[in-house]
């Protein structure tokens, strides 16, 4: 089974989030369940810069005005894992991945990944100086959507197409006047093709196109067939509910596992907790927070988005600093609510610490060295921190949405006794409910055998990529082969019942 994983980040190439984790650790376990998996990703300054030995494998300009573009190849770094990145400068050799120093989108984003995309589709068709050519391409997100558009509308043998979202709040939606410079195929920019309310969504063209789509967990999948969750394309994610599966994404414990992290100060597991005491030490001392045990110590590194509830979070710190806590905050994200919170940390320094930006080891070392991880969300496709958090017996308060619903089991005295509880859950996106929490958490904390046994619990759980994986796979291989006929068929289809409601109108 031969797959062309498409992503605009891998880690540790280049990474804003989460899509970076998923886009290496899902083709590597691909690879080791016996796939053929080669990576295609943007040559960002970031990612060739840590690729120094990348060989020049095929020459790709000529498309969107761009002349000068090659193909490099190269391993994903510590792993053998293939990568091929797209080299034209003129869209890539940048600071930024999507936007520039002032947290501005690039003008020519639409154009960026667009190129993107048609050179996922030349791969795909065998176009390039490159012999190899997949059974099964993998779109992942809005930057990659436009792949399944321009294989589609391919004649002869192409390969299936999976599309998965990772978040319907990220559309890549642009105004159609770009459309001349992305060389789409004729008729694309209508209500069956990717017009989005008078804009091209990149996003749309994905869900449309796709043979098969898939998001990252199961309760997302359903949330996302509604208008709350659903973006504006929830009646079209219902036309294609058939075809849509909910994969819970994975974490790579070989990166993420305090029994073997080289950026904290002591490793530890479950039978040796005494080195997170250390580590939370360490990392008050670090923070320059008194070292206090006995104090719980609570981090949120989460972006600081409505979405997330930083929002939420801001308005609950005069209240949480009447409390005995420390807070530390590893985020960046709105400039509204960076300031609040950087003037919070001010008036309250021995309690709060906050880092704006976002820097890998430290993140490491707050995983270790917390009590409590804050991964509240509005809505959650999956979420990976309190997934993170588990394995490093730093327990999660979450709301009962998407991904976090599907991995996090609430406390009570219930699940406590059963061995099941791994976190605390509530269900509103208000402060009073996140305040609720929080005041839970706090107090299983002062009960010390109790909390341990919850530390335990959540340390013990496994959500390896092995198992997410397997049903990738199996999907692909129900796909391949049959793609081809399904897709003449939804087209055909969607031109019919075009035709029909244009008869009726007229």
């Amino acid at each position: 089974m031969r797959v062309l994983f498409v992503s605009s980040e891998v880690y540790p190439l280049a990474k804003t989030g989460g899509l970076a984790d998923v886009s290496e650790a899902l083709p590597r376990a691909l690879t080791r369940a016996g796939a053929d998996v080669h990576v295609l990703m943007p040559a960002y300054a970031c990612a060739k810069d840590q690729l120094p030995r990348a060989q020049v494998v095929a020459e790709i300009g000529g498309m969107l005005g761009i002349e000068d573009a090659r193909l490099l190849a190269a391993r994903i770094p510590g792993t053998e894992l293939p990568v091929w990145l797209v080299d034209a400068p003129e869209l890539y050799d940048r600071a930024g991945l999507y936007q520039d120093g002032t947290c501005r989108d690039w003008p020519d984003n639409a154009r960026r990944y667009a190129f993107l995309a048609h050179v996922a589709a030349r791969l795909a068709m065998g176009r390039t100086e490159i012999a190899w050519r997949p059974d099964v391409v993998h779109a992942n997100d809005w930057h990659a959507g436009l792949v399944p558009l321009l294989l589609a509308r391919e004649a002869g043998t192409q390969p299936a197409t999976v599309f998965t979202v990772h978040n319907m709040a990220f559309q890549g939606n642009f105004p159609a006047h770009v459309l001349p410079e992305l060389d789409l195929p004729e008729g694309s920019f209508s209500a069956e093709g990717i017009e989005y309310y008078e804009q091209a969504s990149f996003l749309k063209a994905g869900i449309r196109f796709a043979d098969r789509l898939t998001t990252v967990s199961p309760t997302y999948a359903r949330e996302i067939l509604t208008p709350e969750f659903g973006f504006g394309l929830d009646g079209l994610l219902r036309e294609r509910a058939g075809d849509l599966t909910g994969i819970l994404n994975g974490v790579d414990y070989a990166i993420w596992d305090p029994a073997h992290d080289p950026f904290l100060p002591n490793s530890y597991d479950a039978t040796r907790l005494n080195g997170k005491k250390s580590c939370k030490a360490a990392l008050q001392r670090e923070l320059g927070l008194p070292e206090a045990a006995d104090t719980p110590l609570i981090a949120f590194i989460s972006r600081l988005t409505e979405q997330k509830m930083a929002d939420v979070l801001v308005a609950l710190l005069p209240r949480i600093a009447e409390t005995d806590v420390q807070l530390v905050v590893l985020s960046d994200g709105d400039y509204n609510l960076e300031q609040k919170i950087r003037h919070a940390a001010q008036n309250s320094r021995r309690k709060f610490v906050v880092r704006i930006g976002y820097e890998e080891p430290l993140a490491h070392r707050m995983q270790a060295g917390a009590d409590i991880l804050l991964a509240p969300a509005r809505f959650e496709p999956c979420g990976l921190s309190q997934i993170y958090a588990m394995r490093y017996g730093t327990v999660p308060v979450v709301r009962a949405t998407g991904g976090l619903a599907d991995t996090v089991v609430d406390t009570t005295r219930l699940t406590i006794s059963e061995g099941l509880a791994t976190g605390f859950v509530f269900t509103e996106p208000t402060a009073r409910a996140l305040e609720t929490a929080i005041s839970r958490a706090c107090a299983l904390y002062r009960e010390p055998l109790t909390w341990r046994r919850l530390q335990l619990s959540a340390m013990k759980q496994d959500f390896s990529w092995n198992r997410s994986a397997a049903k990738y796979l199996a999907l692909y291989k129900s796909v391949a082969g049959t793609a081809q006929g399904a897709r003449l068929a939804h087209l055909i289809a969607s031109s019919e019942q075009r035709q029909s409601l244009e008869q009726a109108a007229g």
